[in-house]
């Protein structure tokens, strides 16, 4: 009973002032929901216009950057001469460092291929309207997260992949804490922690994974993709 004390029993059809509600409906009769007027704008032509008018400036502004600073290309490409290291564009460095740790299947064909199945997994998922750190309340579903983090730092330290290891321990350190004080936490730190759902934890993992990745791919790797200084020439 204590997950119902939200809930009244009350004679109201203002879905708004009273979200909230138990309501009795007798027969032959319809809930009305009592809404304030709000200002509509229409898709055409208004919303039209604002996005051609916003895609304009861009491109406008694109062309005077453009004018002003020259795009950071190197010289003609020379078949004879192959650069040491051949670095991938920017986007795509976390995935040529990911190369460097696994095999060339595991890099190029089982990770991408995951997180395209996860991403075509989302629609197919419940919908966690209120952002709220469900997976902390099951016990179940705690423990199996949990332990797909485990064994996940166990296969990227098999691999001796330390710069995903690293961020992937950080994430699941802060997952561990927030599961430790789900009951009752003592701090704001703690609060936040525990009310954060899986998804946050999941992309913030991801995020992090992407910028680690494309920094060391950047600035520590030299020729034959060995790891190098910055400062050093």
């Amino acid at each position: 009973m204590s997950e119902l004390k939200d809930f009244k029993a009350v004679i109201d059809s203002d879905a708004r002032s009273t979200p909230m509600r138990v309501a009795f409906i007798t027969r032959r009769t319809s809930p009305a929901v009592k809404t304030a007027a709000e200002a509509q704008v229409m898709t055409h032509p208004e919303i039209f216009l604002r996005i051609a008018v916003a895609i304009e400036l861009l491109v406008i502004a694109l062309i005077g950057v453009s004018l002003i600073w020259n795009a950071p290309l190197e010289q003609l490409a020379d078949p004879l001469h192959t650069p040491n290291p051949a670095k991938a564009p920017w986007y795509f460095l976390g995935l040529q460092e990911l190369l460097h740790y696994f095999l060339p299947v595991v890099a190029g064909v089982l990770i991408p291929g995951l997180v395209i199945i996860g991403l075509m997994a989302i629609p197919y998922c419940n919908a966690n309207i209120h952002a709220e750190g469900h997976w902390l309340r099951n016990p179940t579903w705690r423990t199996r997260i949990l332990g797909v983090m485990a064994a996940l730092c166990v296969f990227l330290a098999a691999f001796q992949a330390y710069p995903v290891l690293v961020p992937t321990l950080v994430v699941g350190g802060f997952m561990v804490v927030a599961a430790r004080r789900a009951e009752a936490p003592t701090s704001d730190f703690e609060r936040w922690l525990v009310s954060k759902s899986l998804s946050f934890w999941i992309m913030t993992w991801f995020l992090a994974q992407l910028v680690v990745l494309t920094a060391i791919g950047t600035y520590f790797r030299g020729p034959g993709w060995s790891w190098v200084w910055p400062w050093r020439s």
